[in-house]
């Protein structure tokens, strides 16, 4: 039997690549002459350079950066192999993961060191910079980012603004031009969402980051503001930044991207087309994917809704493996999902109650799952 795994991450334990294993691992100790092949995904989120260094014939840079509150972090710029392009994510120096419950604050966290991971993607030389956006801490349309590349936000006396998203309610002016070095930025996303409004980067994203209502209202009113400014002083700024598509990815970032004259790519296209996941979805018997929440929002262009499509395109079945699923089975089958196994549900070989050990030791309930989807689908 001819299986694919292309999982995504388990956010906050497992990369993608782990997930992957754990699953072959426990599928080989049933069906080991099945063939598996193995392809980790990501949308644009944490680990989408992981991701693609195992896809690409290029080289891993290490670059020194900073956190969201700009204590020091290790980041790193993939270079391919004739250099002209390099692939960075914004989770590595703005990530969520990155702070704790209680140092989470979208007012005050700031993407200057994504700033400094672009710096060192455009001195490498590349011309192509292309930017996985997704598990940002921050909300502040990418104002720390600008700063970082020679754009200054400043307030009505001239003097440079504190990074966070709060402070842009008294942004007036722009100091300094971008040092891109004519090089061209791509948003890797797969979030549609403008920068502002209901549907904005405040509103939907605000919370997850530790924002409250009033936190919220206060945020889209400065990035508001602050979009308004980047159209007037910003050459090139595309006229209503604040509502096109894509804008609002990252807290923001997409929009700061757009400003400068990038553009937005599907996260998990890309990621498909250098993995040469078309390819092997054609040949595959069945599919496994999975994250490590399976729900609403997974079929709204996550990695599992772009995987189990494209099976249902082909007609091949499609398994979801995560650690909670809330998806409701109905919908779930509509998006092409066969089936959902949650690490919490069938733990241990036992019905709920597997929380805790779900948490602590998701790998060892992902080989029980690969032994178990072994089980029931190898011929």
């Amino acid at each position: 039997m001819r299986v694919l795994l292309c999982p995504d991450k388990f956010a906050g334990t497992l990369s993608a690549p782990e997930v992957a294993d754990a699953v072959a691992t426990g599928w080989r100790s049933v069906a080991d002459g099945d063939d598996l092949l193995i392809r980790p995904l990501a949308d644009g989120g944490p680990g989408f350079v992981e991701v693609l260094a195992d896809a690409l014939d290029g080289r891993r840079v290490p670059v020194p950066t900073v956190d969201p509150l700009g204590r020091p972090a290790a980041g790193e710029i993939l270079l391919t192999a004739d250099g002209s392009t390099a692939y960075l994510e914004s989770a590595q120096a703005c990530g969520l993961h990155l702070l704790s419950v209680a140092e989470r604050d979208p007012k005050t966290t700031t993407s200057y060191g994504l700033g400094l991971l672009v710096a060192a993607a455009v001195e490498s030389g590349a011309r192509t910079v292309v930017i996985g956006l997704g598990g940002s801490a921050t909300n502040d349309a990418g104002a720390g980012m600008l700063a970082a590349l020679g754009v200054t936000p400043l307030d009505a006396a001239g003097a440079a603004l504190p990074y966070g998203g709060a402070a842009l309610a008294l942004v007036d002016a722009l100091d300094g031009a971008p040092r891109l070095r004519d090089a061209r930025l791509v948003a890797a996303t797969d979030v549609d969402n403008p920068l502002l409004g209901l549907h904005g980067a405040s509103n939907v994203f605000g919370p997850q980051k530790g924002a409250d209502r009033a936190d919220v209202l206060l945020l889209d009113a400065a990035l508001e503001r602050f979009a308004a400014v980047l159209e007037r002083d910003l050459p090139g700024c595309p006229a209503g930044l604040g509502a096109l598509p894509g804008g609002g990815a990252a807290g923001g970032l997409g929009a700061a991207i757009l400003a400068l004259g990038g553009g937005c790519e599907s996260g998990i296209g890309l990621v498909t087309r250098a993995t040469a996941l078309d390819a092997a979805l054609d040949a595959a018997d069945l599919v496994i994917t999975g994250e490590g929440s399976f729900d609403h929002q997974s079929l709204r262009g996550k990695v599992v809704a772009g995987v189990a499509g494209a099976a249902r395109d082909r007609g091949v079945p499609c398994v979801v493996v995560a650690g909670q699923v809330s998806t409701g089975r109905r919908e779930a089958a509509s998006a092409g999902v066969t089936d959902a196994y949650s690490l919490v549900e069938h733990f241990g070989g036992e019905p709920a109650g597997g929380l805790d050990a779900a948490l602590s030791r998701p790998a060892d309930g992902l080989r029980e799952l690969g032994a178990r989807l072994a089980r029931q689908w190898s011929r």
